[in-house]
């Protein structure tokens, strides 16, 4: 909403002082957000004058249309002798008045003007249209024109209203009543704590039985519909300055003056109205819903088919207009522009209909917000109309607006308001709140006091009664007063929110985070300590980054969650895998000189099981029950949370201290044994083939859930197939893993282990397996042959060569033996050692290498 200051003060009489800035600063406090305070006419300097036209010689030896003018300016020039001006517009004849800028003027933008040769001729200042004095659009597509009773040498810069200030407001949904003049002069003369001219508060004749017939078959979509008709109207009689220069300021083109006083009423008031030629209504107006597939031509010339929905302006031709929204052409005011009023203001019709109306019938009307927005939007045609309705309308300014338009149209257009008046009003009564007196002060944590409640709701336009408890009538112009907490938001705002005190909130003791969230905080926290850097991606995937990463056909991956409304039509589909965004962080940073990387990711995958159910919708009017809200969780797929990680470049960097390592699938086993770690579970690692990894250089990962061995996540190097189709560098590496799962795994809380002070006991054991022999199942064997004194055992060489035989390999582990309670002797680490060749004797068939 743009709010001339000029315009301002005819409601609220704010100090001469004041600017603009002033004003916002009174504003912003009070809830109204002022985008911008546009400084109109800033640096302009005169002489800025009528002038008029004498004669007018076209130069024709160039190549576009040139005019060499001769003006009247008076003695605004010094002289009183004829001002030559080369001008290029067409729009204009001999004897027509129009604005001049004279030698020495500084127009917007610091454009100095003075006299210089052009064409062959001296130009001795220039012509102006509205664009060069930052008017805005005037529809007049050249020079500006002015009437005849402007007399020669007149100031254009106080004619033309050129110097103003206008605050530019985004109004809030829930605050509809501010899209008007009326409204915000309200908010300012409450800021300033000023007295307010309500521009509605006119005399409005009563209505009676002969003014023009209007039935209403949807009360519930319109409630209230007055009807005047003015008639004698000169078709040719034009919009006078300060109207026109007020939409303009309000960011509206001056169409024609019948359009022009509905816009202005609508921006002064807040009321949206129409103006119908009442020679080409047929009959009474009607208002009624669309019969489905029923059709209308709207003001821009679009012919639509209705819904039954719609609400709909009739004549007994059937529809002329969309309720709300915008008129229809058929009863289109005949004065060589479009049709009068706010409806049509999106439109570019001009210059369709003939001349000739005089006579006119004035439609104010009150539709339901809900349908009036749906309608809006269901034939894509917003307009200042429908934005007004569909954040609410005071009902009972309807006859106020269509008294003031009768007015401006007797005043303007020399026509005469006929006596009868129309008025179809669906009984309804004032919306009225019981509030504790004391509300406000508990829900601002400030005391108010019963005066200040009561005072602040007085302002707003209120009526209150009582004491403790405070019946409150709402005003009409406010419908976004529902309940008692709007009402304190109310007396809160207009008292400062930079007065509410700031509190932090504190939590009831023994509600921190859970074990689960505790979990997945130390997990993000070791992989960071191990170098890994966290990346958040898109949970979006397509089919295209499932083939790339060589999904089979009947993988369960593929089964995705398809969004009806995707971001992107490529990525349609919730993911099944944390990998594919891995992949693409991995990409972008590579590509941009990051070669080293170590990423991380933990959240949710989405895996449908084909059981969801389609969940009922859910009420609006009221929370939903337990039973309501335990359906719709039962319609959504499984969401477990996973960890996953991609490396890539040098896992060691070379330096002094030696050489540097490149990253190999066994680090991205260690990621998940260091994921798995924080839980307390020990990972058992097995050889697999798991897309998207190399067959070769595959490790699934298993973990004891509820007493069962269960697949918990894979790691190990990316096939070289999807490295190519993702672009990432070679001998990428990845582990998936579900932390879900690991926490079942866990065994609860972790406990710090105890630090023996007796010394350990070394035992290095070197066995020779068969080559398919897994080294994890040799060193699991070893584990529960050597008992209870094992502390670790570790895995530090693995041998092959002719020597051991074809097929055969030496792998060679340290065991680390200690006690709790004494030092070990030699016989007893011996003990537990050949105990714990022993079973892996029996178990993999090992032999000690040399025996």
């Amino acid at each position: 909403m743009r709010v001339p200051l000029s315009w301002l003060r005819e409601y609220v009489d704010l100090p001469a002082t004041e600017t603009g800035r002033d004003v916002q600063a009174k504003l912003v406090p009070a809830g109204l957000e002022v985008e911008t305070v546009e400084q109109l006419g800033a640096g302009l300097k005169g002489p800025l004058v009528v002038g008029k036209v004498l004669t007018i010689e076209e130069l024709t030896e160039f190549k576009k249309p040139i005019r060499f003018c001769t003006l009247d300016v008076g003695d605004a020039n010094g002289t009183g002798e004829p001002q030559e001006v080369i001008c290029g517009a067409r729009n204009f004849a001999v004897g027509d008045k129009v604005v001049v800028v004279l030698p020495g003027a500084v127009l917007a933008g610091g454009f100095e003007i003075s006299a210089r040769k052009t064409y062959g001729r001296t130009s001795h200042g220039m012509i102006c249209s509205s664009g060069e004095l930052g008017m805005g659009d005037d529809g007049s597509g050249g020079i500006i024109v002015l009437p005849p009773e402007y007399e020669v040498g007149t100031d254009a810069i106080e004619l033309l209203q050129l110097v103003d200030e206008v605050l530019d407001i985004a109004v809030t949904p829930d605050r509809g009543y501010c899209l008007s003049m009326r409204g915000i002069a309200r908010e300012t003369a409450i800021a300033y704590g000023l007295s307010l001219r309500d521009p509605a508060l006119l005399d409005v004749p009563a209505p009676n039985s002969y003014g023009h017939r209007v039935e209403i078959a949807d009360p519930v979509g319109c409630d209230h519909f007055t009807a005047r008709t003015v008639t004698g109207l000169d078709p040719e009689a034009r919009s006078p300055i300060w109207l026109k220069r007020r939409l303009q300021k309000a960011g509206m083109r001056p169409i024609s003056l019948a359009v022009d006083i509905t816009n202005y009423v609508m921006l002064e008031i807040g009321q949206p109205l129409h103006a119908y030629d009442r020679n080409r209504v047929d009959g009474a107006i009607g208002v009624r819903r669309a019969e489905q597939g029923e059709e209308l031509t709207t003001l821009d010339g679009v012919k639509r088919v209705l819904d039954a929905a719609d609400l709909v302006i009739t004549d007994n031709r059937g529809p002329i207009g969309l309720a709300g929204v915008m008129g229809g052409a058929d009863t289109e005011i005949a004065d060589g522009e479009i049709v009068a009023g706010p409806l049509a203001v999106t439109t570019a019709s001009a210059g369709r209909a003939a001349r000739g109306t005089t006579e006119v019938v004035i439609e104010a009307a009150h539709f339901d917000p809900i349908s009036i927005a749906r309608t809006a939007r269901r034939h894509k045609l917003p307009s200042e109309a429908s934005r007004r309705f569909e954040r609410g309308v005071d009902p009972h300014a309807a006859s106020a607006a269509a008294q003031r338009t009768v007015d401006l149209l007797v005043l303007l257009a020399g026509g005469s308001a006929e006596a009868g008046v129309t008025e179809v009003v669906a009984p309804f009564g004032p919306h009225t709140i019981t509030m504790a007196a004391d509300h406000p002060d508990r829900v601002a944590g400030l005391a108010y006091g019963r005066e200040t409640v009561v005072r602040r709701l007085q302002e707003v336009g209120c009526d209150v009664q009582g004491q403790d408890e405070l019946i409150v009538t709402v005003p009409s112009w406010r419908s976004d007063l529902r309940e008692i907490n709007d009402l304190a938001e109310e007396v809160i705002r207009l008292e400062g929110y930079e007065n509410l005190p700031s509190t932090l909130p504190r939590p009831p003791a023994g509600r921190g985070l859970t074990e689960r969230q505790r979990l997945h905080r130390r997990v993000g926290r070791a992989l960071a300590g191990a170098g890994y850097v966290e990346v958040l991606s898109y949970p979006f995937v397509g089919e295209a980054q499932l083939d790339q990463l060589g999904l089979a056909a009947d993988d369960d991956r593929r089964r995705a969650v398809r969004l009806v409304n995707p971001l992107a039509d490529t990525e349609p589909e919730m993911r099944t895998t944390l990998l594919p965004g891995l992949f693409g962080a991995l990409r972008r940073n590579d590509g941009r000189g990051s070669h080293d990387l170590a990423l991380y990711e933990t959240g949710l995958v989405f895996r449908p099981t084909g059981e969801e159910k389609v969940p009922a919708r859910l009420p609006v009017d009221r929370r939903p029950s337990p039973e309501e809200l335990a359906t719709l969780d039962a319609a959504l797929p499984r969401q477990p949370r996973r960890a996953a990680v991609v490396l890539a470049g040098a896992r060691e960097q070379a330096g002094w201290w030696g050489a540097g390592r490149p990253t190999a699938w066994a680090d991205a086993v260690q990621a998940a044994r260091t994921v798995a770690a924080e839980a307390g579970v020990e990972l058992t690692v097995e050889a697999d083939q798991h897309a998207p990894w190399h067959p070769g250089r595959c490790a699934a990962l298993y973990a004891t859930v509820d007493g069962e061995r269960t697949l918990v996540g894979h790691a190990g190097e990316v096939h070289p197939r999807v490295i190519k189709a993702y672009g990432l560098p070679e001998r990428t590496c990845a582990m998936e893993l579900e932390l879900d799962l690991v926490e079942r795994a866990g065994t609860g809380a972790l406990r710090a282990p105890r630090i023996s002070t007796f010394p350990v006991a070394t035992q290095d054991v070197a066995l020779v397996v068969d080559q398919d022999v897994p080294a994890a199942d040799v060193e699991r064997a070893l584990g529960e042959g050597a008992g209870e004194l094992l502390e670790s055992v570790r895995l530090f060489d693995v041998f092959t060569g002719e020597q051991l035989g074809e097929g055969r390999k030496s792998l060679a582990y340290a065991l680390r033996f200690r006690a709790g309670d004494r030092t070990l002797t030699v016989d007893e680490a011996s003990a537990a050692r050949d105990a714990a060749v022993a079973l892996a004797a029996e178990r993999t068939g090992a032999v000690l290498r040399g025996a």
